[in-house]
């Protein structure tokens, strides 16, 4: 669907982050915005408590908001631009920057299948179709397990019936408590040949699947972020997507990697903005409020509240445009993808944290206690860089590469899976 399609609603600010461009991403925000105040109010006793949102959750699903990204033909909302979607992520956010983080994995669950269900083969279209269907019904909460925890690598062999049977466990999967699936990250050695990448859909109720409670986080703490052991779980042909081989260094994997994280940087402008109206609400209240050094911070602060809004809105136009570009070199659409992507993560994360940092300052110590939602604001905003792809350190890696046309591999599910067991785990 392009902009014109539908046309802009009269209120929208271009490049600002501030409305849906189509109709079902306006359809989308109306229905979110009836689940605010709930999200809101819940938002600071589930940090304290590191305690998923479940009811939320529900009542997400039977209002259709679990389905959201699912098109029409299947039973969804049909929300299919991803700015669309980071607006949405956005209002989440300012309510409640976990439940958006959860809410995402979603979203981007819907938009990744709807790609297999179009350009997959036959196997891959009816998997697809299956779970899409049951995402838009609410029967289906889909996660993606990916980083592997450190010494136990997430494999693939064959079961001798033509399926195959998967041992590991994965860290950090988030929306893990509601779960109904789990789109994993596995890797399947082949004698005398390239171990392939695949991802393995397996149900919560996989014989030897356990979903490991007891992760503490620094932020995000209710985004229900746990760990996903396998223990022989028997996982079917036909329930395999293939990624392609280690060590393969095709960029091509990078437009599917944008299109499943770029809607993130909503989140991030929406803990800024939060933070930004709870500064702006404390200094009109404080009795010093006309002070030289808050009117300045307040001002740099809305200054980089645009900026990164601006920015963010800019790289996803861009991947909105070239997705659905199948005719340009799949390679050279991953890296024009990626490329704008990460210049505008890298700037968001730089900039949110800095909006929020001096929101505590304009407000005070009153903030630098856990129960202020400034410090739940403050944890949270941190979680960006840590979040692939790319990690900061791995993004900067990237970015210059691309400026020095550097050769590298930048699937970095592929990087992963290079790494010895021996070398540095915790980059795994």
């Amino acid at each position: 669907m392009t902009v014109t399609e539908r046309g802009a609603p009269p209120s929208a600010t271009p490049g600002n982050l501030d409305s849906a461009i189509t109709m079902p991403g306006r359809e989308l925000l109306t229905v979110v915005a009836r689940h605010l105040p709930a999200v809101r109010s819940a938002a600071a006793r589930n940090d304290r408590d590191g305690t998923f949102p479940v009811q939320t959750f529900r009542d997400l699903a039977a209002d259709g908001v679990l389905g959201a990204t699912v098109p029409v033909a299947l039973g969804g909302m049909g929300v299919s631009r991803l700015h669309d979607v980071a607006v949405t992520l956005l209002r989440v956010a300012e309510a409640d920057a976990s439940t958006a983080l959860a809410l995402h994995a979603q979203f981007s669950r819907g938009i990744t299948l709807t790609y297999e269900w179009r350009n997959g083969p036959p196997a891959t279209r009816e998997l697809a179709e299956r779970l899409l269907r049951a995402m838009a019904r609410g029967d289906a909460v889909v996660c993606g397990a990916v980083k592997d925890h450190p010494g136990a690598v997430t494999q693939l062999r064959p079961d001798g019936s033509g399926g195959w049977l998967m041992s590991g466990r994965k860290m950090l999967v988030t929306m893990a408590p509601i779960a109904t699936h789990f789109v994993v990250s596995a890797q399947a050695p082949v004698a005398g040949g390239p171990t392939l990448l695949l991802a393995p859909v397996v149900s919560r109720n996989t014989p030897g699947l356990s979903v490991i409670d007891g992760w503490e986080g620094l932020g995000m703490r209710a985004s229900g972020t746990l760990d996903v052991a396998f223990d022989d779980c028997p996982v079917p042909a036909g329930d395999v997507l293939t990624r392609g081989s280690v060590g393969e260094h095709s960029d091509a994997a990078l437009a599917g990697h944008t299109v499943s994280s770029i809607t993130m940087l909503g989140i991030y402008a929406g803990i800024a903005q939060a933070a930004r109206d709870l500064a702006a609400d404390g200094a009109v209240r404080s009795s010093t409020s006309s002070s030289a050094a808050k009117r300045t911070l307040m001002a740099e602060i809305d200054a980089r509240l645009y900026a990164l809004r601006a920015t963010a809105s800019a790289a996803l136009a861009n991947a909105d445009e070239l997705s659905p570009n199948q005719d340009m070199d799949a390679e050279e659409r991953g890296r024009r993808m990626m490329t704008p992507f990460q210049c505008a993560k890298l700037m968001v994360n730089q900039l949110a944290a800095e909006v929020v940092d001096d929101c505590l300052t304009v407000v005070g110590g009153s903030t630098y206690v856990a129960d202020h939602p400034l410090a739940r604001l403050y944890r949270d905003v941190r979680a960006g860089r840590f979040m692939q792809p790319y990690t900061y350190v791995d993004g900067v890696d990237y970015l210059s590469a691309q400026a020095l046309n550097l050769e590298r591999d930048n699937n970095y599910v592929s990087v992963r899976a290079a790494l010895p067991l021996d070398g540095d785990t915790c980059a795994r």
